[in-house]
């Protein structure tokens, strides 16, 4: 008899399978499988083979990264090409307080451990410092200030070195531990006063056989080992030797978001003496907590750790410095990179990175000063890292839904359930990343299949940037969209939010007219709703409509209706597929979208002759201004300024960033310079 071929998993062709090789078996024939004891035997086999054949199969797919599901094996196979996963990250705070009424006192100490309690929303969490502070007292008063603080709780642990032991582990007790908070200690022995810090390291380059270095690698249940050197690599632990090792463990994401601190901590003089509680001053709090993170999940270990692999903890290319960007800050929702070389006109020697942090719009830039310093360890040689804040570029509908009053009479219901659609592709991964793409027939569909009552859409697709006006300068601007703008009226397919500008009263606002095919000019006008536009600067700016560019003449911006100095400038797109190009951070806009339920009446059958059926435009019908729902500004206008001064806001073609410089001249004729920024986000 020939013996069957298992090509799949499937228990009844398994059986199938069984039968077959039985019946060619003479003994057999004619035999009745479904209807004998047998059947039970053949049952019995085949649950056997699948159950194998199933342990097997998913025993075998653990064995690579690509297809391993759980995380203590990818964990291990990312090991093997020497990639460690992030930690939870603690959520980090700033606070500043003063010590006052201290008599004969010339330090005082914040001791390591916990320092403070923080609210959140609906709890508290502590807050600690992985490290003593030590602050001089000067006229009685000491002041702790921008002191940095961690979500969590402080944890040490103690290890011995016993050589007699032939595979000795110093695994840390704790899941949750956030591991950029480690501090590894050794003592020669228990009686010893002095200890020697070890650094971590993620590859062996530079170490020596007298570093005292230690490496850092998960294990089971998401906990930690700490791996000493062999006086190969690193320095070997002599017998009797005390390590410390010191953690916090945390809530990682969780603890984000707390504002409201209380001191709870230690504070110690010189002489180790305990402070009076009644002597230390309110914390106000400098920066609320930021940060944290959960685990690296392990969708992010089969991404990363490849990569990080190919580029060999070095940044070379574009795609390198995305890599190892994502490794190091563990708070990177999205990240693009490019070179000088890309733009217009070239700088050469620099990348330009923009982020996207996970937990913000923005990094700080203290944040950003720390990546520069760690991307040095990674750069190659006179290439120059330099971060650019991310400009967002909005995508806005405005959508007009048909549905069939018979069967749904309630369009308000339909509403909500196509802005709940809507609001759910706004977090896909299509969008909210660089590189990002509104797809329109996604969203399209998403519309049509909400309700079987839904028998069609007409939606359409405006984008948006948001201007950040220099108040009080004048100023030149730039808004860049990297999308190709359509013209299909001689003026007004760009609009914007109003806004002051110097000499006029009214409220102005900007519009485009079409020159050419490609070339347009911005002009500013004053309008009240019902009338007519009265132009008051016919060049104020020009527009380009291939390149999807929007520059701004020197005008001085006093005010704007938008809170926060924003003039919003909507332009209609040549395709409704928008993509975010470099360091354009694609978001669908929900707040500035609108729906609008039109009832059906052909579908219903209540006018089939079409008589009167409601007419959508499937193009857009030109408004002079902006009609927006973004957050209106309540100061007063700005008065014009007496200030002789002049500012120029200019912006590289390829980067979108802004700059701005001004220059006074005083009775004496000198002459002073300034820098801020200023332009589209």
């Amino acid at each position: 008899m020939a013996f069957g071929q298992y090509v799949n998993l499937d228990f009844d062709q398994i059986k199938s399978s069984i039968r077959d090789y039985l019946r060619a078996n003479t003994n057999f024939t004619d035999y009745d499988f479904e209807g004998s004891n047998l059947s039970i035997i053949i049952d019995a086999l085949a649950y056997n083979t699948y159950t194998t054949a199933y342990n097997t199969n998913m025993a075998a797919n653990e064995c690579f990264l690509d297809s391993a599901t759980l995380r203590e094996n990818v964990v291990a196979l990312a090991r093997n090409i020497g990639y460690v996963p992030r930690s939870r990250r603690s959520a980090r705070a700033k606070i500043s307080f003063i010590v006052s009424g201290l008599l004969d006192t010339s330090t005082l100490t914040l001791n390591s451990g916990i320092v403070c309690n923080g609210a959140g929303e609906n709890t508290n969490y502590i807050f600690c410092i992985p490290e003593d502070i030590t602050v001089p007292v000067t006229n009685g008063v000491a002041e702790f200030s921008n002191v940095e603080i961690y979500e969590g709780n402080f944890i040490t642990q103690t290890f011995t070195a016993d050589t007699s032991l032939f595979n000795q582990k110093f695994v840390l007790d704790n899941s949750f531990i956030d591991t950029s908070t480690i501090k590894v200690k050794v003592k020669s022995s228990s009686t010893a006063t002095s200890s020697v810090t070890y650094q971590q390291i993620d590859n062996i380059i530079g170490i020596t056989s007298t570093s005292s270095s230690y490496l850092l690698q998960e294990i089971e249940d998401e906990r930690y080992e700490l791996i000493f050197g062999d006086n190969v690599i690193a320095k070997k632990l002599s017998n009797g030797n005390v390590i410390t090792v010191s953690y916090v463990v945390t809530d990682g994401r969780d603890g984000n978001g707390a504002s409201e601190f209380s001191f709870v901590g230690n504070i110690t003089n010189q002489d180790g003496g305990s402070i009076n509680p009644a002597l230390i001053g309110l914390v106000s709090t400098e920066e609320k907590s930021r940060d944290g993170d959960e685990i690296e999940s392990i969708s992010s270990i089969k991404y990363y750790a490849p990569r990080i692999y190919s580029s060999q903890y070095r940044a070379v290319t574009a795609s390198d410095y995305e890599s190892v960007l994502g490794y190091i800050y563990p708070n990177v929702e999205s990240v693009t990179a490019f070179g000088g070389e890309e733009m217009s006109p070239p700088r050469f020697g620099k990348v330009f990175i923009s982020v996207k942090p996970r937990n913000g719009d923005f990094l700080s830039d203290e944040t950003k000063r720390e990546l520069i310093q760690r991307l040095k360890s990674y750069a190659v040689a006179g290439i120059v890292p330099e971060f650019i804040d991310l400009k967002y570029l909005y995508v806005e509908l405005q959508t007009n839904p048909y549905y069939n009053p018979s069967l749904n009479d309630d369009p308000d219901n339909l509403k909500t359930g196509v802005s709940n659609a809507l609001t759910q592709y706004s977090r896909s991964i299509d969008i909210n990343k660089f590189g990002g793409r509104f797809k329109y027939s996604k969203a399209v569909s998403l519309i049509d299949s909400i309700d079987s009552s839904i028998t069609s859409n007409i939606t359409l697709v405006t984008i948006r940037r948001n201007l950040k006006a220099v108040i009080g300068q004048f100023a030149q601007y730039e808004v860049c969209y990297g999308n190709m703008f359509h013209t299909q009226e001689s003026s007004y397919n760009i609009v914007s939010t109003g806004f002051k500008i110097q000499g006029v009263t009214e409220t102005v606002y900007l519009a485009d007219e079409v020159i050419n095919r490609e070339k347009g000019r911005i002009f500013f006008f004053t309008y009240t709703e019902g009338g007519t536009p009265n132009i008051i600067k016919k060049n104020a700016g020009t527009v380009d409509y291939i390149h999807g560019e929007v520059l701004i003449d020197t005008v001085n911006i006093l005010s704007t209706t938008i809170a926060n100095n924003v003039v919003e400038i909507q332009a209609i797109p040549h395709s409704n597929d928008i993509v975010g190009l470099r360091d354009l951070y694609v978001k669908f806009d929900m707040t500035n979208t609108t729906i609008n339920m039109i009832q059906d009446l052909i579908a219903s059958g209540e006018n089939t002759s079409g008589s009167r059926f409601v007419h959508t435009h499937s193009y857009y019908t030109p408004t002079y201004t902006r009609k927006s729902n973004s957050l209106v500004a309540t100061g007063s206008a700005l008065l014009p300024s007496t200030a002789s001064s002049t500012a120029t806001t200019t912006t590289s073609g390829g980067t979108y960033a802004t700059s701005t410089t001004s220059s006074t001249t005083s009775s004496s004729g000198s002459s002073s310079s300034s820098s801020s920024s200023g332009g589209g986000y």
